[in-house]
């Protein structure tokens, strides 16, 4: 298989996995009252896996093989 169509894929399960961290269900978790260093688990919750999204992103994408 081509370097480009397993890239293809591995980008395709990032964003499955950022539909999956990002529905209802999971965000449900965080959504209680608390905060840790003073920012709410909610908003901290959804900077956090934004913020790896992007990392797994760009690691994909600058990966040599």
């Amino acid at each position: 298989m081509h370097h480009s169509a397993i890239t293809g894929q591995r980008l395709v399960a990032i964003v499955l996995l950022g539909c999956v961290l990002f529905n209802y269900p999971v965000l449900s978790l965080f959504s209680k009252p608390g905060a840790l260093f003073g920012i709410p688990l909610l908003y901290l919750y959804i900077f956090v896996v934004w913020a790896s999204l992007i990392a797994l992103t760009a690691y994909v994408i600058e990966r040599l093989d």
